[in-house]
C-alpha cells in the first residue's frame, strides 16, 4: 500500500464491513452541540466559583464526541473507554451560549484510538486537545470492574 493512501488496521471488536475483514480507519469525525446551562458551570460542578462553562463539562463533551463517532463501527457488545486526555481550556463561555465540539480519529494502535478534539463557542475556539480511548468488550469490562468490590 502506498503511504498516502488511507491506512486500514485489523482490530478486534470492529464491525465486519469488508468481506470478512474487520477494519476501522483514521479520519472518522464526530460532532456534538450543547448549550451552557447552570448545571454545566464551574460553580455548579465544583471546579470553580464562576458561572462559566466548566472544564469538566468541556472534557465530558469532548469524550462524548469522540466515543459516539466510532460507536457505529464497533461490533455489538463492544464499546470504548477513555484512557487519557490532554486538553487546554483557552477561553470562557457564559450560561446560554452554544458550544460545539468536533473530534477526528487520528491514529489506531491495536485497540487504542487517538482523537484530536476541539470545542468552540460562537466567538471561537475555547478548548483543544488529544483524547485516547481503548476498545473493550462491554460485558467483560464491566464484570472485571465490578470484581473490585469483592
Amino acid at each position: 500500500m502506498e503511504y498516502w493512501k488511507i491506512q486500514y488496521r485489523k482490530v478486534k471488536g470492529i464491525n465486519d464491513k469488508n468481506g470478512g475483514i474487520e477494519m476501522l480507519e483514521t479520519g472518522i469525525k464526530g460532532h456534538q452541540e450543547i448549550t451552557v446551562t447552570e448545571e454545566l458551570t464551574a460553580k455548579s460542578m465544583g471546579s470553580g466559583v464562576m458561572d462559566v462553562f466548566a472544564t469538566p463539562a468541556m472534557l465530558a463533551l469532548m469524550e462524548k464526541t469522540a466515543f459516539t463517532s466510532v460507536m457505529p463501527h464497533l461490533n455489538e457488545g463492544c464499546g470504548s473507554v477513555g484512557t487519557k486526555v490532554e486538553i487546554e481550556h483557552v477561553a470562557s463561555s457564559p450560561v446560554g451560549m452554544k458550544i460545539t465540539c468536533d473530534s477526528e480519529l487520528t491514529a489506531i494502535e491495536g485497540r487504542k484510538l487517538v482523537f484530536k478534539v476541539e470545542a468552540y463557542d460562537s466567538k471561537g475556539l475555547i478548548g483543544r486537545g488529544i483524547h485516547e480511548r481503548f476498545i473493550v468488550e462491554n460485558e467483560k469490562f464491566q464484570e472485571k470492574t465490578n470484581k473490585k468490590l469483592q
